[in-house]
């Protein structure tokens, strides 16, 4: 370790902030974010490292701070830099956020699955969801409530997951569409937030079954009840009611617009996608313009109900967007909107001191 990096290493503060390490060639290799940089930026350089962390190590040169004034903004600044910067050593975080979606297949005997892209191919989509596993285990609750197809539904010998009551059997025998689209109506009910009423089924068909002494039913039942407990209520439902919405905050500074969009699916926050641009025409003109282009990737599946912070007119948005879009003044409802352009004020401030960062280094390399 070179003298220049040691006595940085000395000076380093309890703040929270980004650190940034640069190589021989003053190239940035890794981008990372505490709550205490000097806890963290020591502990590459004082514990034992193997793996990948061993090899960041052996080529830091140079070491660059950046301070915030609280952990959720060095979080934001460090999404920022990395996504700008791209760093060898950064996997995630380097494309943005990308969140997975759940996906009940256009075809014959459809399927249920994860996938990360919504096409216009006449599927259903649902989401997002915050991370894989959480699509994976709500997929898995699913297929124990509402099966579909879990085989190549060719006709023959009946598959292990007929026989589990884990798929409706094509296998075993044609299925009506009919039937196919009852089911996928209670699974888009379920997901938009129908939770009551299935645990309310579930809970009077187990106590038919335990009155009938069909224990091994009633099992069963009690089963899938236990799943959506695990699965379902296991989530952190931050705002309540169900309704799936999406809540779009935006914060104005220096002419520039920060906004913040949080995706809420059954009374939880599922994740978030954020934006800062200059303002070309006004506030309300170019955050309508943000929002219909935002919409128009089939990525950003919208909601039926959007609460936006700044009240726009409804003729700058598309007629599906006019229909779902609301402007809460108070109330619960207002409260969220809070939570959002609070964030987007953190992002801004993020974003500046990115903006800041690079102007020092310009300066330094003239």
């Amino acid at each position: 370790m070179d003298d220049k990096l040691q006595t940085k290493l000395t000076l380093l503060p309890e703040s929270p902030g980004c650190y940034i390490y640069r190589d021989e060639n003053n190239e940035i290799l890794y981008i990372g974010k505490s709550k205490c940089l000097k806890n963290r930026v020591k502990s590459y350089f004082h514990s034992k490292q193997i793996g990948k962390t061993a090899r960041l190590v052996r080529q830091i040169r140079d070491l660059e701070l950046i301070i915030t004034t609280s952990e959720k903004e060095a979080l934001l600044l460090e999404m920022i830099l990395i996504q700008k910067y791209q760093p060898p050593f950064n996997i995630q975080l380097k494309e943005g956020p990308s969140y997975p979606y759940i996906k009940i297949t256009n075809e014959k005997n459809p399927h249920i699955e994860v996938v990360l892209e919504v096409k216009q191919d006449g599927a259903h989509y649902f989401g997002p969801y915050p991370g894989r596993y959480s699509a994976r285990q709500t997929v898995e609750l699913i297929e124990k409530l509402f099966p579909l197809c879990r085989c190549d539904g060719k006709p023959g010998r009946p598959c292990l997951y007929y026989h589990l009551g884990l798929c409706l059997g094509p296998c075993h025998e044609e299925i009506e569409p009919a039937v196919y689209e009852n089911q996928i109506r209670k699974i888009s009910r379920f997901l938009e937030g129908d939770v009551k009423n299935v645990k309310d089924k579930l809970m009077a068909d187990m106590q038919e079954a335990t009155e009938k002494l069909e224990f091994e039913r009633a099992a069963e039942l009690r089963d899938k009840m236990h799943a959506i407990n695990e699965t379902i209520e296991k989530q952190h439902i931050i705002f309540p009611g169900l309704k799936n919405r999406d809540i779009i905050g935006c914060y104005e500074q220096d002419n520039h617009l920060s906004v913040f969009v949080f995706f809420v699916r059954n009374g939880a926050i599922n994740g978030s996608k954020w934006h800062v641009f200059e303002i070309e025409k006004s506030l309300q003109e170019d955050l309508a313009n943000f929002i219909n282009h935002f919409y128009d990737d089939p990525n950003n599946m919208q909601p039926k109900e959007l609460l936006i912070a700044e009240k726009i007119a409804k003729k700058l948005l598309k007629e599906p967007l006019r229909k779902a879009c609301l402007f809460p003044q108070k109330g619960g409802k207002k409260k969220q909107i809070d939570l959002a352009v609070e964030n987007a004020k953190s992002t801004y401030i993020a974003y500046a001191k990115m903006k800041e960062y690079d102007f020092e280094k310009e300066l330094n390399n003239r």
